[in-house]
């Protein structure tokens, strides 16, 4: 009886249990400080705990951070100085950013990397200079839902293959990597099930594809290889350019050539050409292969 009356009196005066400090008693202004240190995906994370930090997860100050420093750039490039996006709050524009966001009628996207709000850029085959191509004889476009885009350059056979591409935009800084989205053959479904048709591939065994970019500040890259592995989709690294004046436009200019005229080549899908922050390294290439 002694013990329940000395738990009741500590109680009472408020020394017991029940007056610990809870989770939800820090104030809102302290969480939105600890959140801001913290990655988007740990934020979201932290305000599922309860009513408190989720009201303090959507605090300006904290996405401002999390944005690219050229978001105002990607709002007047990509949504044409949309009011609606103008008006959002920070975390929603956030959100809405991570989504891919096509412009330019649809030959390219823009999306963020919704772990680093990094910014990632694809630019469609229908965006880039490809000799020959309104000639059927060498080129087609088909339709195929392993694009970004739902349609791909097929290449059946040609003796000079150029395709040029040219791109400015205003990047945060940092490295960037190029990258080619190609496959030898051709993919469909039969049964369900997809297939790849490999009857036109050929020369690609001969002489290697050179790859090669440039940019407006005088960075050059080339790289050759051979194409291989059929009927798989491979990103084939172009090089990479740094930004270091992120309130300035970089012009950039890109191809893929093989102008070898001893022999013919064919069986090549070109999908796209991808560009994103250097510091994703070579597993995200894989993530984008069939």
């Amino acid at each position: 009886m002694g013990a329940n009356e000395s738990r009741s009196s500590s109680d009472t005066n408020g020394e017991g249990p029940s007056s610990m400090p809870r989770l939800g008693d820090i104030p809102e202004s302290c969480m939105a400080s600890i959140l801001m240190h913290l990655d988007p995906l740990e934020i979201c994370k932290l305000a599922r705990l309860n009513r408190a930090f989720h009201a303090a997860s959507s605090a300006d100050f904290i996405w401002e951070l999390k944005l690219p420093s050229n978001y105002r750039f990607i709002l007047d490039k990509v949504f044409d100085a949309n009011k609606t996006m103008g008006d959002l709050g920070k975390k929603d524009l956030y959100s809405k950013l991570c989504k891919p966001s096509p412009f330019d009628g649809g030959t390219k996207e823009m999306w963020l990397d919704k772990n680093t709000g990094g910014v990632w850029l694809s630019i469609s085959s229908e965006a880039l200079t490809i000799t020959g191509i309104d000639d059927r004889r060498y080129w087609n476009h088909i339709f195929t839902d392993e694009s970004r885009f739902q349609k791909v350059a097929y290449l059946q056979q040609i003796w000079w293959l150029e395709v040029d591409g040219e791109f400015e935009f205003q990047f945060p800084a940092g490295t960037y990597s190029l990258f080619f989205r190609l496959q030898l053959g051709k993919s469909t479904k039969r049964m369900g099930r997809r297939v790849c048709n490999t009857e036109h591939i050929h020369g690609w065994d001969v002489k290697p594809v050179r790859f090669e970019l440039t940019t407006s500040d005088g960075q050059h890259a080339v790289s050759q290889c051979f194409l291989d592995n059929p009927g798989n989709w491979v990103h084939y690294h172009v090089g990479d350019f740094v930004v270091k004046h992120p309130n300035e436009s970089t012009n950039i200019k890109f191809s893929l050539t093989q102008i070898d005229c001893t022999h013919t080549k064919g069986g090549l899908c070109l999908d796209a050409v991808f560009i994103y922050p250097s510091s994703f390294g070579n597993e995200i290439c894989r993530s984008f292969r069939s």
